[in-house]
């Protein structure tokens, strides 16, 4: 488990228990953080520590926050397992991805809800050997597109492939292992992965591990739309939630 600082603070999230919400959207990038707080309730910003800056505002009058978890799944694990030792459970990671399929065939989607990951990190092994799938929980998978679909928005469900190497996948000429990445490449495309991305296998398994819940929400368009999408789909597992 995280451990803390002697200010009662998660080292690297630099959050204390109680200063954030249950619920947790995770960009990757510093800078959407505030964006998405821009679509909480009384949204006030509690840390920016190295690449994770966290918000906490409220939806429906519950605490929600955001926290961004830098680009990889190193950096993610991180900030997933300090945001549990802080109370969250439950996590929609919110980014861009790109398609991994003909792009001709995903211009018609909106985007892509993560329903599981390709495990193509290096980071997941140190949790649990590789067999182990990293899948993303049912109910915030359904909870995602019942808000996409009421919002009358065309969001595929499917598989991503989380990676280390940004360039590894948009320049592979550049490594020696060209082949090798092509290859894989291929059987991601015909496997119909529906996207690439760096830091899903990473919440997944946690979340898996921890008896938490996560999905991902990834769009190749508009992140407004995008946001709205998540915020909709905690104020339903709220409703959920309230009735259990």
């Amino acid at each position: 488990m995280a451990r803390f600082s002697s200010e009662g603070k998660a080292h690297h999230i630099q959050v204390a228990p109680g200063e954030i919400g249950r619920y947790v959207f995770l960009p990757g990038d510093p800078f959407r953080t505030d964006l998405i707080a821009s679509f909480l309730d009384n949204p006030q910003l509690i840390a920016h520590n190295r690449e994770h800056k966290t918000w906490t505002g409220y939806l429906n009058g519950r605490k929600v926050s955001v926290t961004s978890t830098g680009m990889g799944c190193p950096s993610t694990a991180i900030a997933v397992e300090e945001l549990i030792a802080c109370g969250a459970d439950t996590f929609i990671r919110i980014g861009t991805a790109g398609p991994v399929r003909n792009p001709d065939d995903d211009q018609r989607y909106d985007g892509v809800i993560v329903t599981g990951a390709v495990r193509d990190e290096g980071t997941t092994i140190h949790y649990i050997p590789a067999e182990y799938p990293a899948v993303a929980d049912r109910f915030v998978v359904d909870a995602l597109a019942k808000a996409a679909k009421a919002k009358g928005l065309n969001y595929a469900e499917g598989i991503s492939q989380s990676k280390d190497s940004f360039y590894g996948e948009v320049f592979p000429e550049c490594s020696p292992v060209c082949a090798r990445l092509k290859e894989r490449w291929e059987a991601w495309r015909r496997g119909n992965v529906m996207c690439s991305e760096m830091e899903c296998a990473a919440l997944f398994v946690i979340s898996s591990i921890r008896k938490c819940r996560a999905s991902a929400i990834m769009n190749w368009g508009d992140m407004n739309e995008t946001i709205q999408t998540a915020c909709d789909a905690v104020k339903l597992l709220m409703e959920t939630d309230n009735r259990e």
